[in-house]
């Protein structure tokens, strides 16, 4: 699915048929589960939410429960939305410090923690990098002059946190903070948590590529999900069952444009702000979507090698990784849980 100017794949991680079982409506609610799945336009993506409970009515509350949770998350954490709260941290960039919801302030934190780390392989203060290179509205090689001016605006390490005011403050005009590396993930997580709290029993949240399940689906161990292929579209390199977790992967392939034969992805190296080169794909295993999804990105950054070692340092995280050269490597924890598709 590519042009000689831009590409968009579908999804990196694909939620199996099987999960989406049919004719539940047949069964007895005493004794099967019922299965509702709606899919919605949110956060710039097609969301699946799937809910299991063994009431048709709150298999469907929570599916809304999931959506209404996605929607207000959106209003407060997408740049798109001038009136979102992190749109307003950055309009007062240069200027004064920002008081946000404690989602906002919390989704942050945790940002700041992976920037730390991934030794800054993941940067939420790319946002200006990111407006520069535009990959799939004007793809362009952005002149290299304009992108060393914006180097000061992109470190992340001089974005102002206070927990006790619960402020966010940009302390140089031009400074944007983009969570769009991150937000889906987090977005899963609390997704997941108000349907637990309808009454559901397990369930998937799929923003895109990224992925949050719990609790099992009836006669399986867990939710099996598919990894694509980062050259052979179409084609899975491996399953996973999910057993309460979250699953992302990054990609030089979700968004892209071609130019004199080289590839100029959206995943951007910090320290140069030009496409990180190292990988093909990064998939990452974890408890919860926002560590999976944050990680995913830094990983692609800091390459395979170094990218592998943090992983085998982590508790409960897992990671796929296929390298510039296409060669597929698999954490040690993940080895006898990948499946052949």
């Amino acid at each position: 699915m590519k042009t000689s100017q831009s590409s968009i794949s579908f999804l990196a991680i694909v939620v199996l048929p099987l999960v989406m079982l049919g004719g539940c409506a047949e069964l007895q609610p005493s004794s099967q589960p019922m299965i509702a799945k709606r899919t919605q336009m949110h956060m710039g993506t097609l969301v699946t939410v799937t809910a299991v409970a063994f009431d048709t009515q709150v298999s469907d509350r929570a599916v809304q429960a999931a959506f209404d949770e996605i929607k207000r998350l959106e209003g407060l954490l997408s740049t798109w939305r001038s009136d979102s709260e992190l749109s307003q941290v950055n309009a007062e960039a240069g200027r004064r410090s920002v008081q946000v919801s404690r989602e906002t302030f919390d989704l942050v934190v945790r940002s700041l923690d992976m920037a730390q780390l991934t030794r800054g392989g993941f940067n939420i203060a790319l946002g200006p990098a990111i407006e520069a290179w535009s990959v799939t509205e004007r793809p362009q090689v952005p002149d290299e002059h304009v992108l060393e001016q914006l180097k000061p605006l992109v470190d992340w390490t001089t974005i102002q946190i206070d927990k006790k005011l619960q402020t966010i403050y940009l302390p140089y005009k031009g400074m944007r903070i983009d969570v769009g590396g991150v937000g889906k993930g987090y977005a899963a997580d609390r997704a997941v948590e108000v349907m637990k709290r309808a009454g559901a029993k397990g369930g998937v949240v799929a923003l895109s590529g990224d992925i949050k399940a719990f609790g099992v689906l009836s006669e399986r161990k867990g939710f099996p999900v598919g990894i694509r292929h980062p050259r052979e579209e179409g084609t899975l390199i491996g399953i996973i069952d999910l057993h309460d977790e979250a699953v992302s992967t990054a990609g030089d392939y979700e968004r892209f444009f071609e130019r004199d034969g080289v590839r100029y992805h959206h995943i951007l190296d910090p320290r140069t702000l030009q496409p990180a080169r190292g990988c093909q794909s990064v998939t990452v295993i974890a408890k919860d979507g926002t560590t999976a999804d944050g990680l995913d990105t830094g990983i692609f950054v800091l390459g395979p090698e170094s990218g592998m070692a943090l992983v085998e340092r982590l508790p409960d995280v897992e990671a796929i990784i296929v390298d510039a050269n296409g060669t597929l490597r698999v954490s040690s924890g993940l080895r006898d849980r990948l499946g052949v598709p």
